[in-house]
């Protein structure tokens, strides 16, 4: 059991997340015998072995550090990653939007460093499937470690696949199915082929223009709902006394989401009823057109 799904006294081997009275934090993974160091001195992993989470200890130079089990957000920011992450704040609208489930059949095309499959994993439960396909060893290398760190050596229902999903999925019938990758737009005839009518297809892209020829594609397919595309923005507040306010930071733009849904066999979708705006299919758009569209 690893240090994300258990409690009791921390043991070797777990991670435990440090924070000093500043707030900075240190993920360290506890070994009998360290230290970890610090610009504040050492601290020993003897003493937060064998104690419960939630204490305070103090480094060889008396700096305070409370000590918790890092949760799952915490951890997959500082993850090691061979490519940038699905933030948690994406994940979340992923696992919610896309309404991943105890049980559901779930594919993910670009498995990145592994932050969303934890996600998946824990949503899916036992029950569930995920097979998750990486184009490049080196990725899915770094996907195993950091997945094995989360949700142990062996996770229940979890494959992957080192290759492109388009030529070697194995599975015939999908509830979801995730893309994280450059050209998303390439997977519709497989969402076509392979999801459950009902079932949900969703997009993570990073560009307006990625957006647009997506969006545009599963239109033209014509098998799927109207897509629904937006994006999450994430803001801390600043709480001292009567100064309550917006933080000056915020966590912006990370990338769009999309989602759409599975018709039944021979079913298209509802075309859009109102009028396209002036100028959304002009000269400088390439990408398919609305089904009658006739230019002015």
């Amino acid at each position: 059991m690893t240090s994300f799904m258990r409690s009791g006294p921390l043991e070797p081997g777990e991670w435990v997340r440090l924070t000093d009275p500043k707030g900075r934090k240190h993920n360290v993974q506890l070994e009998a015998g360290t230290a970890f160091s610090t610009k504040k001195g050492q601290i020993s992993h003897d003493d937060m072995i064998g104690h419960p989470e939630g204490i305070v200890i103090e480094s060889s130079m008396g700096a305070p550090y409370q000590v918790f089990r890092p949760l799952l957000f915490e951890y997959v920011v500082s993850m090691p990653r061979g490519v940038a992450i699905i933030y948690p704040k994406d994940a979340a609208q992923i696992v919610t939007q896309a309404d991943i489930y105890p049980g559901a059949r779930v594919v993910e095309a670009g498995a990145g460093s592994g932050s969303l499959t934890s996600y998946l994993l824990r949503a899916i439960g036992p029950q569930g499937t995920l097979g998750s396909y990486e184009i490049r060893e080196d990725f899915a290398e770094n996907v195993v470690r950091n997945v094995h760190q989360v949700a142990g050596p062996n996770p229940p229902g979890w494959t992957l696949t080192v290759g492109d999903v388009r030529e070697v999925i194995t599975e015939t019938e999908i509830d979801r199915l995730i893309l994280d990758m450059v050209d998303p737009w390439t997977c519709i005839p497989l969402a076509a082929d392979r999801l459950v009518p009902g079932g949900i297809l969703c997009a993570y892209v990073a560009t307006t223009t990625q957006l647009s020829r997506f969006v545009e594609t599963v239109r033209e397919q014509g098998g799927f709902t109207e897509p629904r595309a937006w994006e999450t923005l994430e803001r801390d507040w600043h709480l001292e006394g009567l100064a309550v306010r917006p933080d000056h930071k915020m966590n912006g733009h990370t990338a769009f989401l999309v989602t759409a849904r599975r018709m039944a066999p021979g079913q298209t979708s509802l075309e859009k009823s109102r009028r396209p705006a002036p100028g959304a299919y002009g000269p400088d758009y390439h990408g398919p057109r609305p089904a009658g569209f006739v230019a002015e």
